[in-house]
């Protein structure tokens, strides 16, 4: 749930301050010392550079003077290399050439080197224009010309080579990005493509979370300590007969702290803790996700008693056969697989599963029954007292102000999660620090929860001032409805200043924790949400797309009532809500049944809009009020309130706090914020809410 920033000690070695060691020998240094060989042969040279010439110069110059002593026609690679008579080399023509190219022969050599070549269009083509041009000058002597041919042999064994090593080393770097890090052959690679990817954290290993940085999460904490205590002293147990559970699942909504919990057992465990993620048992090849279960399985043996955490076990817990359409077989295979191993013919002894899921609903049964997963530990949303001790913990980092109030903190974030908690730390410093503030005071944190409930501030948003005039009553609306409606929630703040993409103003709630709605309480909510509409029609005469987030959240609550809770006398004491959504194709009720709900949704949203209207037709003078206060302030907080229209007339009502039972989470009619305030965030863009 929460986590202190803890930088983690290095040891010596890791410092730097032991022996180090030099660089291991691997098969690359070969690679690369093969293809470093082969690039030097390339460029040696087992004669000087010969002189290029033209074959003009060749014909006037050097044929002319008789200075050529010989000449080879390189067939196959069309040039001509001219042997030079010694005692022609201390003609200018050719000393220039010679110092030029920086070329030191001596006399006794130059007889048996070829000094200079000329590259011709074709050898034999060559020959004939040579004999013709003899021919022609009668004064010229004749050359001795030997054909010959130069081996090729280097050149294509060095293809042949360098694509060799090319395949190579593409074929390494592919099995890397495939496997990880480890090569074709090493972890991860090709080759153990079935091996389990869990991480392992031994006993030596080092894990910086502990049961002391989870905070509110008192009860699941105690579960999760005593099969810790399990596998420390089995003996305590075993000795009044009793058996170490097989297993147990974290079941809670995003952001209660499944994860953080798991982390903290793997820093409080002095087992070895193997923790990965359902999604890692899936591949694209077939059988793999059932070999991973075995490896990783194997592994556990080998380090028994150990525990074994699967994240989102969801990814393979899925339930078989559905939906035969959507079914995947390796998926199946994958679980049925798991299912064995926890639980099968050869049961295993101190092989502890602990996983994690927001979606129990959709787990096969047959991974939840008592020898697979026994305990089934749920982890909720805070409570007051739980969030005032997750704050403490987020606030250990932060420089916060002597004067803040870290139990009203708790009481204006209902519905908040532990990440959400963190994220309204991290905000509040973000907007102090942007402020200049030396330390973060209340009102940071308030501007930090309006950031997360509604989205960033729109200061920049230019309304006309009709627009605004509607928005401020539509808002004057929904408070008047909350303070003079006995069961709506106390209302904390107003405000008509745009946040977001759509909201262009919002009332925001201090709900009271509780898990049971009467019919009266839910009726209120529903007058209450219908303030702003009522509002626009008594003091406009006509109504805008601003209320449309407020009808879809009371026209959830009014089928809610009618099909889900049974609280409508033509319907009866029946629920049609199915939590398994097994039958979405088809309705668990008839046309007939079908045509009266739609009746008595409506007869009850009309009932309460009569009402709303009623009371603020009475009320219309409170609503002038707060509308042209909201005009001028732009925000209204509860002090504000109550200096403008008086105390609101009843007395805050604490309600128990009692724990619901099985399926009663779905009996609270809460709202897309959390039920924290009554943010109107629909994709409309004219949104008031």
């Amino acid at each position: 749930m929460a986590q202190e920033n803890k930088t983690p000690k290095l040891s010596g070695q890791e410092k730097g301050d032991g022996p180090r060691r030099g660089p291991k020998f691997s098969i690359y240094w070969v690679y690369a010392i093969i293809a470093v060989v082969l690039l030097l042969m390339q460029y040696i040279k087992t004669s000087p550079d010969m002189i290029r010439v033209t074959e003009l110069e060749f014909r006037q110059v050097m044929l002319t003077n008789n200075d050529v002593a010989k000449l080879d026609i390189i067939k196959n690679k069309d040039r001509v290399r001219v042997y030079i008579k010694p005692d022609s080399l201390y003609k200018n023509f050719y000393t220039e050439r010679l110092k030029k190219n920086n070329v030191v022969i001596s006399k006794d050599k130059a007889k048996d080197v070829p000094l200079f070549e000329f590259e011709v269009t074709d050898s034999k083509d060559f020959q004939k224009s040579l004999n013709e041009f003899f021919e022609k000058n009668p004064a010229v002597s004749q050359v001795p010309v030997t054909p010959t041919s130069e081996g090729e042999w280097f050149g294509p064994a060095a293809n042949v080579i360098f694509t060799l090593l090319l395949i190579i080393g593409v074929w390494v770097l592919l099995m890397r990005k495939m496997g990880g890090q480890g090569g074709a052959g090493g972890p991860g690679g090709i080759f153990s493509i079935g091996k389990s990817k869990a991480t392992l954290f031994d006993k030596g290993s080092k894990v910086n979370i502990t049961f002391a940085d989870v905070a509110g999460l008192d009860e699941a904490k105690v579960e999760v300590m005593e099969i810790v205590d399990f596998l420390k002293n089995p003996k305590k147990y075993t000795a009044l007969g009793g058996k170490i559970p097989k297993g147990a699942l974290l079941i809670g909504p995003p952001g209660t702290g499944k994860t953080l919990l798991a982390k903290a057992m793997a820093g409080e465990a002095q087992v070895p803790f193997f923790s990965l993620s359902g999604s890692d048992f899936v591949e694209m090849f077939v059988g793999v996700g059932a070999s991973r279960v075995r490896d990783l399985f194997k592994q556990a043996r080998e380090k028994a008693p150990c525990i074994i955490f699967i994240d989102e076990i969801d990814a393979i817990g899925r339930a078989r056969g559905r939906n035969a359409i959507m079914s995947n077989d390796e998926r199946e295979n994958t679980l049925n697989q798991l299912l064995v191993e926890m639980d099968g013919f050869g049961g295993d002894t101190g092989i502890i599963i602990l996983a994690a899921t927001n979606r129990p609903d959709v787990l096969d049964t047959a991974l939840l029954r008592p020898g697979r997963f026994d305990r089934q530990i749920s982890i909720d949303k805070p409570d007051v007292k739980g969030r005032e001790t997750i704050f403490k913990v987020h606030l250990l980092p932060i420089k916060i102000s002597a004067a803040l109030d870290l139990h009203k903190l708790a009481e204006q974030t209902p519905g908040f999660a532990g990440a959400d908690i963190a994220n309204v730390c991290n905000e509040a410093a973000l907007i102090a620090a942007r402020k200049g503030k030396e330390s973060v005071e209340m009102i940071d944190f308030q501007d930090a929860i309006d950031r997360v409930i509604g989205g960033l501030e729109k200061k920049n948003k230019i309304i006309a001032p009709h627009e605004k005039s509607i928005i401020a009553y539509h808002e004057a609306g929904h408070a008047v409805c909350g303070w003079f409606l006995e069961h709506a929630y106390p209302l904390l703040k107003v405000t008509i200043v745009p946040r977001g993409t759509a909201a262009l103003g919002y009332a925001q709630y201090t709900p009271t924790e509780q898990y049971l709605y009467n019919t009266d309480q839910l009726m209120d909510q529903i007058c209450m949400t219908l303030g702003g509409r009522a509002a626009e029609e008594i003091f406009f005469g006509k109504i805008s797309t601003g209320a449309a987030n407020d009808l879809q959240q009371i026209t959830k609550i009014a089928y809610s009532m009618v099909t889900a809770y049974g609280m409508n006398k033509k319907v009866g004491n029946v629920s049609f809500y199915d939590p398994t959504q097994e039958n979405t194709f088809t309705k668990p009720f008839s046309e007939e049944t079908g045509k009266i709900i739609d009746e008595e949704v409506r007869s009850i949203i009309d009932d309460a809009y009569v009402r709303t209207i009623n009371l603020l037709t009475e009320k219309r003078e409170q609503v002038e009020k707060l509308a042209k206060e909201l005009l001028d302030k732009e925000v209204l907080h509860k002090s504000d309130v109550e200096e403008l229209i008086g105390k609101r007339p009843f007395e805050e009502k604490k309600v128990l706090e009692i724990e619901p039972e099985a399926g009663s989470e779905h009996f609270v009619a809460q709202d897309t914020a959390g039920n924290i305030s009554n943010p109107d965030t629909s994709t409309e863009p004219s949104t008031i809410g």
